[in-house]
């Protein structure tokens, strides 16, 4: 069985040659493919020099990569790892085992558990990001991940090659849990250790607009995925809008059987008439989706004969 070892690189000339090396000892017989994604340093000079396959993305974004690297390498089963070596390659062996065994399509790197992210990440502000998309999600899906978005995972062909990527930056973590709760693929949890970049090796996460990335995907997917729980919540937010604006307008009819709060009357009906609208649209993208998911069960099916008969 031919295991893919997926590294998406952005100017990590002074880490990636270790993260080859680590995971060349760790797995011999697998093939690393690093993707550069408009390095400005040598990272596939080094990467080439350590013996991994060396792709080119010119599309700037870690989405961007995931989506040439799904859509490209051929394998039975993926590992991706970053290529900052701050995720060990000797947790590959847990990683990869569940997927090898047929109970998971998608492996997550818990960096959380074991608190070694706490205790390295020194971006206090990242562990607080981590749990509040952790907590909106989890809540969404009445799900119990630990790391939504741990960059060290791994998948079976199944996963990979009906992953839809959507997303072009950073955001592309969080696009792969939602995608695995939403269409129930079986995800399990391994515990990793981590640890942070070496001296002189700087992030290129940004934790303002990378977060805000996050939280609008979460938002549009929210839309996708769930629109009659989404759309319901806009009803009824405009249905209490309109109850509030208009109730003083009905007591006032009733009373004196006169309306003189004539702009709060029309504002209230406004507000009721976006409920309503809100609603329709929830049932109608509810049907679409419902139809969505059924051709999408059915493409999986056309997926995993063609694997089989490979």
């Amino acid at each position: 069985m031919e295991i893919a070892i997926l590294v998406p690189c952005y100017n990590e000339e002074q880490t990636i040659g270790s993260v080859i090396d680590d995971f060349k000892r760790e797995l011999p017989n697998a093939k690393i493919y690093v993707f550069d994604n408009n390095s400005s340093d040598r990272t596939s000079e080094v990467a080439r020099a350590h013996g991994a396959i060396v792709r080119f993305e010119p599309r700037q974004g870690k989405g961007n990569v995931v989506r040439s690297m799904f859509r490209d390498i051929e394998a039975d089963y993926y590992v991706m790892v970053d290529g900052d070596d701050t995720y060990p390659a000797e947790f590959v062996h847990d990683i990869l085992a569940p997927v090898q065994k047929g109970e998971a399509n998608l492996v997550i790197g818990d960096r959380l558990s074991n608190g070694t992210y706490f205790n390295e990440n020194k971006r206090q502000f990242h562990g607080f990001g981590n749990n509040l998309v952790k907590g909106l999600i989890n809540k969404l899906y009445k799900s119990n991940i630990t790391d939504i978005m741990t960059g060290y995972r791994g998948f079976d062909r199944l996963f990979v090659k009906s992953m839809p990527v959507t997303s072009p930056g950073f955001e592309i973590e969080t696009e792969m849990s939602i995608h695995a709760l939403d269409n129930r693929f079986l995800i399990k949890e391994v515990k990793i250790d981590y640890r942070d970049r070496p001296e002189g090796s700087e992030s290129k996460l940004n934790t303002i607009s990378d977060g805000a990335k996050v939280l609008r995907m979460i938002f549009t997917l929210f839309k996708d995925y769930k629109p009659m729980l989404f759309f319901s919540v806009w009803a009824a937010l405009f249905l209490v809008l309109g109850l509030a604006v208009g109730t003083p307008v009905i007591v006032e009819y009733v009373q004196s059987s006169f309306i003189t709060k004539v702009p709060s009357a029309i504002l209230a009906v406004g507000f009721v008439l976006l409920s309503m609208l809100s609603l329709a649209c929830g049932l109608i993208l509810d049907t679409v989706a419902g139809t969505h998911r059924k051709n999408y069960e059915l493409q999986l099916n056309r997926i995993s004969d063609r694997s089989e008969r490979g």
